[in-house]
């Protein structure tokens, strides 16, 4: 895992839940020191649970700043999951650019599409969590959030076992929808089998 070689503040990007049947797509911006340094960081689909927890409060005390963005199913619905997950970064860069009263440098986005954002640089890197320690550091933190909303999500909703799958198109997850429908964090517009 690499730093990304820039005079200026990085600003890395990322964002999870965007295959998800429910729940929202959740971003993350994440600022580090240049000095930063952590061998255990990397793409957050790559690590354990239990590394990813301890690695997101490293991330978040160690960091310049972070910040999440959430857009919720409803609205995905409306303008579209790419939109929906750029716009969830978009939040995300606007509340660290507040938390830090200027803009970041540069912006480095995970993957090959983002609309550029108070006319902040921005790279687009395909594979970038994997890559590079700010955009991992952003993987991390936003799977973390959005992995305990969904626990949070499935204590009012247990027939769909949102703590295991996520909300993620599981065989378990799908047969759960045929079963007993959809509810309001479901996404009306993905393919949700025998909506109701």
């Amino acid at each position: 895992m690499k730093k990304f070689n820039f005079n200026g503040l990085v600003c890395g990007c990322d964002e999870a839940g965007r295959g998800c049947l429910a729940g929202p797509v959740v971003a993350a911006a994440v600022i580090l020191p240049n000095k930063f340094s952590n061998k255990d960081i990397n793409d957050s689909k790559k690590i354990s649970k239990k590394k990813r927890t301890i690695l997101s409060n490293v991330i978040k005390n160690e960091s310049i700043a972070w910040a999440i963005g959430i857009v919720a199913a409803g609205q995905i619905d409306q303008i579209n999951i790419l939109n929906a997950s750029i716009k969830a970064m978009h939040h995300s860069i606007n509340l660290i650019t507040k938390k830090i009263k200027k803009q970041p440098d540069i912006l480095l986005i995970d993957g090959n599409r983002f609309k550029t954002y108070l006319n902040i640089p921005h790279q687009c890197i395909i594979k970038g969590d994997q890559k590079y320690i700010s955009i991992a550091s952003a993987s991390i933190l936003a799977k973390t959030y959005r992995d305990n909303l969904m626990i949070d999500l499935g204590k009012n909703n247990p027939q769909y076992n949102w703590p295991s799958n996520k909300g993620y198109p599981t065989q378990e997850h799908k047969s759960a929808i045929m079963q007993y429908g959809i509810t309001k964090y479901h996404r009306k517009s993905f393919k949700l089998f025998k909506n109701k």
